[in-house]
């Protein structure tokens, strides 16, 4: 993974990383490429159905659709993969249809066990199709009521830890399982994010490469407050709504000041965005930094064919060259035309193919710079508060119309 960047903070961060070395002892994320996998593989070869699905929302779901997303176009599968994951009663009985249902596994998934979206999906399949121990294992917290209902019915089930929250947890039993399932190697997973680690916890490169982009993306969020993620592939959809939960999620909270703090994320997908969004970077107030995300090999090489367009040969140029290749150049021409305007903050990651260390060691990488920018705030990230109040507002709804 080679990175180059365009700006260059300069503050003392040994404080910040003692903060962050402390915090590994009681936040669990930071732990979770050092685990033996043995029991989700082994779980993984005892599945006789073709078609899985997950359900779950948010970090139950977000982080394994980003690898899959990536992934799955690279590998030969034979089990394939769904995710229901939405109230969208379109949604639900679209994703069905495609589904045949005796031969499915079902995972359900949810930390707490009693999110009101799983469950209510986990019912509908229930009036479908026959669920038991052959058909369905539960992914949650240990002495949750999911659980419970796991135990009480004789269902295999996984643990989620408690240190570990749901946006942090593609590294889990919430992403390694089903992934593990389906046919990808969670081994590479688990190598690309140790990578990451690694290299963050002894201060080599991604030590310096990440608490100086927090630190400037920190330092300078009054005048730069919207995040953009720049991905120059569609496998990084996945990826890119992964990285707006995480961040939107993570950051946007009251400091211990009680002042209202938070970094906007947004994702767009190259050359899609170039021919929309790119007008309002270039051109638009001067409140974006730009991360623009490269992939070094496609591993496919699909070129444009030497085709003759009667009135069209002025870009006879296009023949014979790799889509690939254009992508990449495509990425190229946008990092060149914001850099030659010197007021934009704009870095680059070039990722090294379509591996599974590769999407993990990203993932990985965002989940520390997440940490760090909440360091950087004087703010957790690892509650959601927010998101809670809804929630309670919604069940008292729910119950008042009963």
């Amino acid at each position: 993974m080679h990175y180059k960047h365009n700006f260059n903070p300069t503050i003392s961060d040994e404080e910040i990383f003692e903060k962050i070395v402390a915090e590994k002892e009681d936040i669990g994320y930071y732990s979770l490429p050092l685990q033996d996998s043995s029991t989700y593989k082994e779980y993984a070869q005892t599945v006789k159905q073709k078609n899985i699905v997950v359900i779950g929302i948010g970090g139950s779901t977000l982080g394994t659709y980003a690898i899959y997303k990536y992934l799955k176009h690279s590998k030969k599968l034979d089990k394939k993969l769904y995710f229901l994951e939405t109230t969208d009663p379109i949604d639900i009985q679209s994703k069905l249809e495609q589904v045949e249902l005796e031969d499915t596994l079902f995972i359900v998934i949810s930390k707490s066990g009693t999110t009101v979206e799983t469950v209510s999906i986990f019912k509908y399949v229930h009036s479908l199709v026959k669920i038991d121990h052959n058909n369905c294992v539960v992914v949650t917290e240990n002495d949750s009521k999911l659980r419970k209902y796991a135990d009480a019915n004789g269902m295999k089930s996984f643990e989620i830890p408690k240190n570990v929250g749901g946006r942090f947890s593609v590294f889990s039993a919430v992403g390694l399982l089903p992934l593990a399932i389906v046919g990808i190697n969670i081994d590479d997973i688990l190598k690309g994010a140790k990578l990451v680690h690694d290299s963050f916890f002894s201060q080599r490169s991604f030590y310096s490469r990440l608490i100086n982009k927090a630190r400037f993306l920190v330092e300078y969020k009054n005048s730069f407050n919207v995040n953009v993620v720049f991905s120059y592939s569609s496998r990084l959809e996945g990826f890119n709504k992964w990285y707006i939960q995480l961040w939107g999620e993570s950051l946007g909270k009251v400091d211990i000041n009680s002042t209202r703090q938070g970094l906007t994320p947004i994702g767009i997908i190259g050359p899609i965005d170039q021919h929309s969004f790119l007008q309002l970077i270039i051109e638009g107030k001067r409140d974006k930094t730009v991360t623009v995300i490269k992939v070094e090999n496609f591993s496919n090489d699909l070129k444009i064919p030497s085709v003759n367009l009667e009135g069209l040969e002025e870009l006879n140029y296009l023949d014979d060259l790799e889509f690939s290749s254009l992508i990449n150049k495509q990425a190229d021409a946008t990092i060149e035309s914001i850099n030659a305007l010197n007021d934009i903050p704009c870095d680059v990651i070039t990722i090294d193919g379509m591996c599974e260390s590769a999407i993990a060691s990203l993932m990985y990488e965002y989940e520390l710079l997440t940490s760090l920018c909440a360091k950087f705030m004087y703010i957790n990230a690892y509650d959601q508060p927010g998101v809670e109040s809804g929630k309670k507002i919604l069940k008292e709804k729910l119950i008042q119309k009963k």
